[in-house]
């Protein structure tokens, strides 16, 4: 489908725990700001009133199981919700988005993290944003252990479902996600997210001025 002249660019950030995204969110942001574009930052799941409902229930640690395949449709449907009332009409109005996650989450996560049928995600994918796709997604890599170090580490946070997670579930994840840069290089851009917040801020930039 073509794209309006005057539409807005969509950004997802992706990586594991404590790969720094907020952080660099608000590095875009404020990048395109200073060159007077007009940005939109969110995140999945959640984004909306009612996809952050969606939200609660994934990541809380309840008495109840969430079964992976539960797990999955519960992402699917904050992400349709976040779509439909946020991310399109915000790329509409010219705005650029920049989404902290998105079905690259799922891929790695869901996928390769929970052995989810990677055909079944795409399938649901195509179902929920079909022909909306990432301009540029940033994989912020970092080994697992100083990610879960950085994201345990945070005062008065407890862990959720995620984060609780052992450090090989984390492993299978990062390795999805740098097997979905490798079959897709021209959309996603790795950057080393280990190093200092200058050296990040460094690689981010190059990749936006590309934009």
């Amino acid at each position: 489908m073509a794209q309006s002249p005057n539409r807005g660019r969509f950004i997802t950030l992706e990586g594991i725990e404590g790969a720094g995204k907020s952080t660099v969110a608000r590095l875009v942001s404020e990048w395109l700001t200073s060159r007077g574009l007009t940005s939109r930052v969110t995140r999945e799941p959640g984004g909306t009133p009612l996809a952050e409902r969606v939200r609660k229930i994934v990541l809380d640690r309840g008495d109840e199981a969430v079964s992976p395949r539960a797990e999955t449709l519960l992402m699917f449907a904050a992400r349709s919700i976040h779509v439909e009332n946020l991310i399109r009409p915000a790329l509409a109005r010219g705005e650029w988005v920049i989404c902290d996650r998105f079905t690259d989450a799922s891929r790695a996560y869901q996928g390769y993290g929970r052995g989810m049928d990677l055909a079944w995600i795409e399938q649901l994918a195509g179902a929920v944003h079909g022909d909306l796709q990432p301009d540029c997604t940033l994989l912020l890599d970092l080994p697992v252990e100083v990610g879960l170090e950085r994201a345990r580490g945070r005062s008065g946070v407890a862990a959720d479902r995620f984060e609780a997670e052992a450090a090989e579930f984390f492993e299978r994840v990062r390795q999805g996600y740098l097997s979905i840069a490798r079959a897709e290089p021209k959309r996603v851009h790795i950057i080393d997210a280990a190093a200092a917040l200058p050296a990040v801020t460094q690689q981010v930039t190059k990749v936006l001025e590309g934009l």
